[in-house]
């Protein structure tokens, strides 16, 4: 923690004994989480979006009656509508299968090493890094949502002196 008291909470301090390649581990594990809940977010969008394009086959299969094509109606409706996107399944097992095969498991794994490696305590990598990163004082790089901020008005002019530093002008 910083002199004036400007730090991490307890949460986001690194316990007596973790090591530096451990709070790395634990990034990278974290990391590839995140990627994961990334994943996990395309595949409902394939699936919300293949259920989409399926319903909006009811409407080409009526419109193909009402143009007078019975045949490529009944044809998309028995060959396309309703249709296994991968043998035996629709996109809602996939998703199922996906969550219960891969995604659950990689998620109780990260919660049990985040537990057992660093105490329960989440984010130490991204934690260290904004300590390393922030300019302790300055009012728009606290440590913690706690930590009282400036005005509006002054921070306004501050950014607006900051900016006008920043391209070379004089600062007002």
């Amino acid at each position: 923690m910083t002199m004036n008291g400007d730090g991490p909470d307890r949460d986001h301090r690194r316990p007596e004994g973790v090591t530096d390649k451990t709070v790395e581990a634990l990034g990278a594990l974290s990391k590839a989480l995140e990627t994961t809940e990334r994943a996990r977010g395309h595949l409902y969008s394939f699936h919300q979006l293949t259920g989409a394009a399926d319903f909006e086959l009811d409407r080409a299969v009526r419109l193909l009656r009402e143009a007078g094509r019975p045949e490529w109606a009944e044809t998309l409706q028995t060959q396309v509508l309703g249709r296994n996107v991968i043998p035996g399944h629709w996109t809602f097992q996939v998703v199922e299968a996906y969550d219960s095969t891969y995604y659950q498991p990689f998620k109780d794994f990260e919660r049990s090493a985040v537990e057992e490696l660093a105490d329960g305590r989440d984010h130490l990598y991204e934690a260290e890094l904004k300590e390393a990163r922030r300019t302790v004082g300055h009012p728009d790089h606290t440590a913690r949502s706690d930590t009282t901020h400036e005005s509006d008005t002054r921070a306004r002019e501050r950014n607006r002196s900051t900016t006008d530093v920043r391209h070379g002008m004089p600062q007002a």
